[in-house]
């Protein structure tokens, strides 16, 4: 069983957001003061951006769309340097100070000579539609964290929030940031050096978290039926952490766990209220339900997906359920299950030292590494 101090502190999780959902749908926001949309809320806490590879990451921050709040943070390993290029140590005085001296000091800047190219994660947070950020405190140091441990440039995308932007808002920021991952492996049509020099946009994954794996699903879904109109990317593989799915059908867990920790059913419902328009919210709608009739192409279609499940989520079995019709049509899915776990036991903050949190990331990384690693070597799993 989760211990007192994750029971305690669900408790007020769900209180102070159950509050903000009630609060937003009792006064919408005015969609029309803000046209860009938000993609972080101001109570909580986000890490500035860190370009000196500080801890072996580097870090930056994009506005994809100049029209929207849509932006991305780029997560590149120390690995990707050659070692003439690799900085010596500093402390964090002397990044300080090279900060404050330097205003409009980039960081690393590629060589463009023999740059080693590295696969690409493109990562949508979790938050249930409404909150969390690509750049908070959370979803920073996982990004980091799984970008050593995969050894690829993690690319986070800032989507736009509802319920400001409602659906499908962050579904097209999903597939718009792919397009732009495509342009920037061109010198001809890239304006981002670290990506131009670095990415291989054949070896894409996709990896979403709570509602992020919907939009992860989304975007796989969207790659099939474009096809080639994509090129140079090729999404090699899918991860959804329990993703936010839902159906009319109640599931065995959703009857026994209705009411547990952090994301409860009520506070998920909630959630959908805001995010999706009024006269479109159903728990069959295709955003919420995979399985949903006419949703897409073929599963048979799709790529290797990786499902990572919590013992203590009421959205658990959908999950499996999903894994399972993928595996019926010959789809390599494999379910990770984990026991004592709650819903982002993997990716909330206070959970990132858990041993169960950091097992599941050296997990995904076993597991992606097969369809990652040049050659196509394949990993015992």
């Amino acid at each position: 069983m989760p211990s007192i101090t994750v029971k305690l502190y669900s408790v007020f999780f769900k209180m102070r957001l159950k509050n903000r959902l009630q609060g937003w749908i009792q006064t919408p926001p005015d969609e029309s003061s803000n046209q860009e949309g938000v993609r972080t809320r101001p109570e909580e806490p986000v890490s500035a951006s860190n370009p000196y590879f500080t801890d072996g990451i580097a870090t930056k921050d994009i506005r994809v769309d100049p029209s929207t709040a849509l932006s991305v943070r780029i997560f590149l390993p120390e690995s990707a340097l050659l070692p003439s290029e690799r900085p010596r140590p500093k402390s964090k005085a002397e990044e300080s100070s090279l900060k404050t001296e330097n205003n409009g000091d980039q960081g690393y800047t590629p060589s463009g000579q023999n740059c080693r190219k590295l696969p690409i994660m493109l990562q949508f947070h979790g938050g249930g539609w409404v909150s969390g950020s690509n750049d908070s405190v959370a979803n920073d140091s996982f990004c980091q964290r799984i970008a050593k441990l995969c050894d690829a440039i993690v690319v986070a995308v800032g989507y736009r929030l509802a319920p400001e932007s409602k659906y499908p808002a962050a579904f097209e920021d999903g597939l718009k940031v792919l397009n732009w991952l495509g342009k920037q492996s061109n010198n001809s049509t890239g304006d981002e050096p670290w990506l131009v020099a670095h990415a291989d946009p054949s070896r894409c994954v996709l990896l979403g978290v709570s509602c992020g794996a919907n939009i992860a699903d989304y975007v796989a879904r969207r790659t099939v039926e474009l096809g080639k109109e994509l090129d140079p990317v090729k999404v090699v593989a899918q991860i959804l952490m329990y993703p936010f799915f839902l159906a009319n059908e109640p599931t065995q867990s959703e009857i026994r766990l209705a009411n547990t920790y952090f994301y409860d059913k009520a506070i998920c419902l909630l959630a959908w209220q805001l995010f999706l328009p009024k006269d479109e919210f159903s728990l069959e709608h295709p955003a919420a339900n995979p399985l949903a009739p006419n949703r897409g192409p073929p599963l048979k279609l799709m790529p290797p997906t990786l499902t990572v499940v919590a013992e203590h989520d009421w959205m658990r079995d959908q999950g499996v359920a999903y894994s399972e019709e993928l595996r019926k049509v010959n789809v390599p899915a494999p379910l990770l299950d984990y026991k004592d776990t709650v819903h982002e036991f993997a990716t909330l903050e206070m959970l990132l030292k858990t041993p169960q949190a950091e097992a599941c990331a050296e997990d995904i990384c076993i597991w992606v590494k097969k369809y990652i690693s040049l050659g196509c070597h394949e990993f015992s799993y």
